[in-house]
């Protein structure tokens, strides 16, 4: 994936509303950016870290910039923009670079699906094969030298892994894919200390057939690209 055109910097001056941030740009210029992550951002952006956002040519947009990247003090890179982490698996699937999932004629994102009213990121199909249902999280939190996921108590998280349980029991395949939008993180366990249902109901898919993989990114200015798979500690 390309950023065309290329990031901008800026350095971030506060992060509020949850969609908002105030940013000053190489320039100079005060900006207000939108920022396209629902989560707590834990360890993300502190004021006077480096950030790169992203501009959009939409005209209706009230905030035409996007935050994409951060640059911390320790010199760790991270996306925040969680978007990208189905976008990037979706480019991955096209190209065949996972080989898991390979072999696949079709791939939609967005399919409605489950009997709690949910959204599959990706719907995989092929003739004489059962559908692939994957479900993307991005994993952005740095803790004690391990990633974790999630970075808090998530119920819409929870809903998800019960209904790739149930697509697994109706002879489907499912997959819980997490994408590490985190150059500091080179393991991820489920976050047991912030979201133990969460880490439960991961567990339990994983016993019940649902298959779960971890995959790192190269993270630049000038775009992001999937990377080898990480090891994944689920207990």
């Amino acid at each position: 994936m390309e950023f065309s055109p290329e990031l901008k910097p800026a350095r971030l001056v506060q992060r509020y509303k949850r969609f908002l941030a105030d940013v000053i740009t190489a320039e100079g210029e005060e900006l207000t950016i939108h920022c396209a992550n629902t989560g707590a951002m834990t360890g993300c952006g502190a004021p006077g870290d480096t950030l790169w956002y992203s501009t959009s040519d939409n005209r209706k947009r009230r905030y035409p910039h996007t935050w994409e990247l951060t640059e911390t003090a320790a010199g760790h890179r991270i996306g925040v923009n969680t978007g990208r982490a189905n976008a990037l698996l979706g480019e991955a699937i096209a190209l065949n670079r996972i080989p898991a999932l390979c072999g696949y004629e079709n791939y939609r994102s967005e399919v409605r699906y489950g009997a709690e009213n949910s959204r599959i990121d990706w719907l995989l199909s092929a003739e004489n094969r059962a559908n692939c249902y994957i479900e993307v999280k991005s994993v952005t939190l740095l803790q004690q030298q391990w990633g974790y996921f999630p970075d808090a108590v998530t119920l819409r998280g929870q809903k998800h892994i019960r209904e790739l349980q149930a697509m697994t029991q109706q002879g489907h395949r499912a997959v819980l894919f997490f994408v590490v939008l985190h150059s500091g993180i080179d393991r991820v366990a489920p976050a047991r200390h912030i979201d133990p249902r969460y880490a439960e109901l991961i567990l339990q898919a994983q016993q019940n057939g649902v298959e779960i993989m971890c995959y790192g990114t190269q993270l630049s200015p000038h775009g992001i690209r999937l990377d080898a798979p990480l090891p994944l500690f689920i207990s």
